[in-house]
């Protein structure tokens, strides 16, 4: 499949670029891929150019993401599909129709909804402490 345009995709550098995303160790990767596989040869694997299919799917289901994104996408659009698969509260996936190209915005506000969700969840724990309390001082 050619590429429109005349950026190259380096397979290797999106495998990269998403395992540190989701921080992922070389180590940790080699693990994953079984025992014929260590950091060095993950390193290797980063630097190519083009990744062998099978390597290839397998390392795209290990960081749970398309195989096509490693395949397939810029740099840019690498670092965007990260913010397109962050999903909402009820599961469902967020559709940005305005891609963040900053990965670092990107990041923040994962973290601002993971500390919202725990804000509530703590909340939560206080009130059902305080229902508990009322209970057993009415006894």
């Amino acid at each position: 499949m050619t590429h429109s345009g005349n950026k190259k995709i380096h397979q290797g550098r999106n495998i990269k670029r998403f395992r540190e995303m989701l921080g992922i160790k070389q180590e940790a990767l080699a693990f994953e891929l079984g025992e014929d596989w260590n950091q060095k040869k993950i390193s290797l694997l980063e630097q190519k150019d083009t990744v062998e299919p099978n390597i290839l799917e397998q390392v795209a289901q290990i960081l749970k993401i398309p195989a096509e994104a490693i395949e397939n996408f810029d740099e840019e659009q690498a670092i965007n599909i990260i913010g397109n698969t962050i999903t909402n509260h009820d599961n469902s996936a967020v559709i940005n129709n305005n891609p963040i190209f900053n990965p670092v915005e990107s990041i923040l506000k994962l973290h601002e909804e993971k500390i919202e969700l725990y804000e509530r969840m703590l909340k939560e724990k206080d009130e059902m402490m305080a229902r508990l309390e009322k209970l057993m001082l009415a006894k």
